[in-house]
């Protein structure tokens, strides 16, 4: 699911979808021969944590008590930040509201230690799970670029609680609950553990930073359970709004925008590429969802063009169903379109990043077609190389 909110996290980019290229691919990771090692435990700051909540991965992102975990795709990604104790960690996020001043040589010394040893695993994360959307981070200044991994992060292990599997769907309600209030809690100054707390360094650093969209997130992974089939494009869209557009809700502040402009300037553009983002992330893993019985493209484009769910759902690649992928496609450009106006609104040193993950994530579109419209058993995606040859046009845009 992440996958859809991933590019939002580009998107978000502009104004800034997890499932973020956002990142990894929706399908739950144990569905794909990963086994749980140990699990993230979601309870209340400062508690030894046995709800079960968190992420599915083999790999260990050792912090102490927390036992957080991270999930593994393709290679083995290890993290390894030392021995931290929950208590140690919220301990540091306490101090947020002090003044520097007010703290010894050692405690501010710890303090950034660890609070260095949390960028970095949010960027290990958000390296090996969206490897074009970290591509785009890296254009921003460093204070930027990290406080963005943590953003990334926190989708990231929002989005797995909801992709484990499980026995039942009340666990899941239950988990998300207490993902809500560790969220108050990480806005309070009271991080659960390592990863927790570069987000929770990044609320103080960015005062704009609204709780709004990251609890809409949340809300979108309730509708991921109650709903796989979407009648119009208007329900779609506001499933795209709460996956995939609060990234750029989240990430706008971190952004900054140019003179002249605010952020309620660029709040449609942003809301545009979050849609565009996750519209690309839907036709390009139609052929991932139809095998979990998941269908996001609307009911009634389905009727207006003739193809039958029971199609779809077999991958039958008919004429019917080309017309209405390209109908989807042109759709999909539209929103980007929409999204291209507010680069400019950007502050500058955002424009480039933006810019260039746009360009990026937008030319799986072209793949898709360049697949001749096959995105039931071909996966429509761009290579590094391909990636960087888009930079100086991407550049040459934002002068």
């Amino acid at each position: 699911m992440l996958r859809h909110r991933a590019a939002s996290l580009l998107t978000l980019a502009l104004l800034g979808g997890v499932r973020a290229g956002w990142a990894a691919g929706r399908a739950p990771l144990a569905a794909r021969g990963v086994r749980l090692q140990t699990p993230l435990m979601a309870t209340q700051p400062g508690g030894n944590g046995n709800a079960g909540a968190g992420i599915r991965m083999v790999q260990t992102i050792t912090t102490g008590e927390s036992g957080a975990t991270t999930p593994a795709k393709g290679a083995p990604l290890k993290i390894t930040p030392g021995t931290v104790s929950d208590a140690e960690v919220l301990t540091v996020g306490e101090q947020f509201a002090l003044d520097e001043k007010q703290l010894s040589p050692a405690a501010l010394a710890r303090r950034e230690e660890l609070l260095s040893r949390s960028y970095d695993m949010c960027k290990e994360i958000t390296s090996h799970y969206s490897k074009t959307f970290f591509m785009g981070t890296r254009l921003f200044p460093p204070e930027k670029a990290r406080a963005v991994w943590a953003v990334y992060a926190w989708c990231r292990r929002t989005d797995d609680i909801v992709d484990k599997p499980r026995a039942d769907r009340t666990s899941l309600r239950t988990e998300l609950q207490q993902w809500q209030q560790r969220l108050s809690a990480i806005w309070a100054g009271r991080p659960y553990d390592m990863i927790d707390l570069a987000l929770a360094d990044t609320v103080k650093n960015y005062p704009a930073l609204s709780i709004t969209p990251f609890e809409d997130m949340i809300k979108g992974m309730v509708m991921d359970l109650d709903q796989n089939r979407f009648e119009t494009f208007e329900e779609l869209y506001v499933y795209c709004y709460r996956v995939a557009g609060t990234v750029g809700l989240m990430t706008m502040p971190i952004m900054g925008t140019a003179d002249g402009y605010t952020e309620e300037d660029a709040l449609e553009p942003a809301l545009a590429l979050g849609v565009a983002l996750q519209l690309t992330n839907i036709l390009r893993d139609v052929g991932e969802d139809r095998h979990r019985q998941r269908i996001y493209i609307p009911q009634e484009d389905l009727r207006r063009f003739g193809v039958t769910e029971q199609a779809l759902i077999k991958g039958v690649k008919s004429e019917n169903y080309v017309q209405m992928l390209k109908f989807q496609i042109a759709r999909a450009r539209e929103w980007y379109q929409r999204a291209e106006t507010g680069v400019a609104m950007l502050a500058p040193e955002a424009r480039l990043p933006v810019r260039a993950s746009l360009d990026m994530y937008s030319s799986i579109l072209d793949k898709i077609e360049l697949n001749n419209y096959d995105n039931f058993e071909k996966r429509a995606y761009t290579t590094k190389l391909e990636k960087l040859a888009l930079l100086p046009g991407a550049w040459w845009k934002t002068r």
